[in-house]
């Protein structure tokens, strides 16, 4: 594991990194989603991507790296271009889960890459139920009373549970970004995989991103939405298929 200071956004930032097979030609960067870090990326595809430099990283806010002030999708697409300029490293291919996805996508728009893979990627913002426009109108009310402070803990989304300020903050910000426009304009080759099962970014998601891609192929997998978990054989075969088989 390594650590870089990084200034971005106006901000210092100590990011915790580690690269893999330094010697191999192709580069990919690895990006975890929220709540996770790099270390469940690397457990994931430190073994199955042994054709590719390795780039894994915590993002700010999760696992040893710094945050001190609220962002947006954008500004953590902003920090990581400026990480690679800073270890000097450049990319080839990114792969983003979950929230990693929203901010590989991000990154696409700036710069050119040879390939987006993306992971049950956030960025799509469906309908929301009954049930869930009612308990954000109950818990309205509720926390303009007094002991509103009490009924938070039975009403914030599982993802913001146990969060300091400054990433509930960052949460609020970051949960309803909505990457369609961003979607439609990638023209990188994109490679889509998906969990079957996964509620947290239900699979229509995937065949929303699916239609709005320019070049993407789109793979549903046995699985919630750590599917990769198990797959990663076979992500990285899909990856040197469609991505490599011209070198």
């Amino acid at each position: 594991m390594a650590k870089t200071r990084v200034y971005s956004n106006g901000y210092f930032y100590n990011l915790s990194y580690e690269i893999i097979n330094p010697k191999c030609e192709k580069t990919i960067l690895i990006l975890h989603g929220w709540g996770a870090n790099k270390e469940l990326m690397k457990q994931a595809f430190e073994k199955s991507l042994n054709g590719f430099k390795q780039i894994y990283l915590d993002l700010p806010g999760f696992g040893n790296s710094s945050i001190d002030a609220p962002m947006d999708s954008y500004a953590y697409a902003k920090v990581v271009e400026d990480f690679l300029t800073a270890i000097e490293q450049k990319a080839d291919y990114l792969m983003g889960h979950s929230f990693g996805g929203k901010v590989a996508t991000i990154m696409c728009q700036n710069a050119n890459f040879q390939g987006l893979i993306l992971l049950s990627s956030a960025g799509v913002v469906l309908p929301k139920s009954f049930k869930v426009k009612f308990k954000i109108a109950l818990f309205k009310i509720l926390k303009n009373l007094p002991y509103g402070d009490f009924w938070r803990k039975f009403f914030i989304s599982k993802d913001a549970q146990g969060m300091n300020e400054v990433m509930y903050e960052t949460f609020k910000k970051v949960v309803n970004e909505n990457l369609e426009n961003e979607f439609q304009k990638l023209k990188n080759p994109i490679l889509i995989f998906w969990g079957n099962e996964d509620k947290a970014t239900p699979l229509k998601s995937g065949a929303i991103i699916h239609s709005l891609a320019q070049k993407g192929i789109f793979f549903a997998l046995d699985g919630d939405h750590f599917f990769f978990l198990k797959h990663a054989d076979f992500i990285n075969e899909k990856i040197h298929e469609e991505f490599l088989k011209n070198d």
